[in-house]
């Protein structure tokens, strides 16, 4: 998993929980990198889900609704480093819509060993969307924060559901219907 998803993690925790949480998961997680991460690095996913897992244990949050408020923390983010890609869609839909042909064509420029998620698309209209996530990480949550903090961007809101294709998480059906 590319660094920058780590070090956004721990800014994420650190703004939400304070430093002393962010020391604290680091220490409890047992990682091989120590909780040293650079934004160009590559990491194992084990090491994230550790974190994940010791924040859950420390905040005695649900992992699911941790990993959906980082999506929410990490569009902001990725917005700023890569403001371009944003600029170029007028409607949270249209940037929904480009996740593989635009966003995550750049994304493999600046990262060509990442791991990214898939997402098919099954239908789209002019208010709606429905797509299949697709991930061996399971990290559909994340999708699911992402995909809401495009529609606030966009100064909108959106109804997302979701259901699991599978227990894992690993294939999970979006629909999202654009409101107002």
């Amino acid at each position: 998993m590319k660094g920058i998803v780590f070090t956004e993690f721990m800014e994420m925790v650190e703004a939400s929980f304070g430093l002393e949480t962010v020391d604290t998961i680091i220490e409890n997680s047992a990682l091989p990198s120590e909780g040293i991460y650079t934004s160009v690095g590559t990491y194992d996913f084990n090491e994230m889900v550790s974190l994940i897992t010791s924040l859950s244990e420390e905040t005695k949050l649900p992992m699911g609704d941790l990993i959906y408020t980082f999506g929410l923390y990490l569009f902001n983010s990725l917005g700023k480093a890569h403001p371009e890609v944003i600029q170029s869609y007028n409607s949270p839909l249209a940037l929904l819509y480009s996740i593989e042909d635009h966003i995550h064509v750049h994304v493999r420029k600046l990262y060509p060993d990442a791991e990214l998620p898939t997402f098919k698309i099954l239908e789209k209209t002019d208010t709606s969307i429905s797509m299949i996530y697709s991930s061996s990480r399971g990290l559909y949550r994340l999708a699911h924060g992402l995909m809401e903090k495009a529609f606030e961007h966009f100064n909108g809101s959106a109804t997302i559901t979701y259901e699991l294709l599978n227990e894992a998480g690993t294939e999970v059906k979006f629909d999202v219907v654009q409101n107002g």
